[in-house]
């Protein structure tokens, strides 16, 4: 199983720009909530780059790459950074954005970070299964971590296939790399799912069932 992942070798300029983009889009997203919640800047700040960063740190962590990659150099950091002041100082800008725009654009960040995270956890030889789970954690870390800081319970845990979407687009991935297609081409059906199933997720108004205790 390790040949078949082994049989094209990671663009790493490709992943490094997914991963850009995908804190990017997260940053802006994670200091809209706290926009709204009230924040000071520095708080602003705070979530943003925990929302964006936080999955990749906890990944990383959890693969053994030390110290994480968002922790060793300049871009991801700054990238977040970027994000975090641009929607503090336009966020009336931001406000005006139609929601379902918002929608498609907080499924985009989800997809980027979840197959780029997969695809690092196939790098470093970890199982399939562990692999998505590692896709799922990279694309919804950030968003749990953002929960907790706002005192609420995590999204993850209660709405719209936050966490099932990034599991699902990472499976299709890794899957994708187990039939021997191309790092690019299995990120870009990982992607794709993985956005599509969030957008129509919140569109439908999909939720997993609940326990019922009546």
């Amino acid at each position: 199983m390790g040949e078949a992942f082994a049989m094209a070798t990671t663009d790493t300029s490709f992943f490094r720009a997914i991963d850009l983009a995908g804190t990017f889009v997260l940053s802006i997203q994670g200091a809209s909530i706290a926009a709204v919640s009230g924040l000071d800047a520095l708080g602003v700040l705070v979530i943003s780059l925990a929302t964006a960063m936080g999955g990749g740190v906890i990944r990383d962590i959890l693969v053994g790459e030390h110290p994480p990659e968002a922790l060793r150099g300049w871009p991801l950091v700054t990238v977040a950074l970027l994000g975090g002041i641009l929607t503090f100082f336009a966020y009336h800008a931001v406000e005006q954005i139609p929601e379902s725009l918002l929608v498609v654009v907080d499924a985009v960040g989800l997809s980027l970070l979840a197959v780029s995270g997969a695809e690092k956890a196939l790098e470093y030889k970890l199982t399939p299964i562990a692999a998505v789970m590692m896709g799922a954690i990279s694309g919804a870390g950030g968003f749990t971590i953002r929960d907790i800081l706002l005192a609420q319970i995590p999204a993850v845990l209660r709405v719209d296939f936050l966490a099932t979407a990034a599991i699902a687009g990472a499976a299709v991935l890794v899957i994708a790399r187990q039939m021997q297609i191309g790092p690019k081409m299995a990120a870009l059906l990982g992607g794709a799912v993985c956005c599509i199933l969030r957008v129509v997720a919140v569109w439908q108004h999909w939720h997993l069932p609940t326990a019922n205790l009546h």
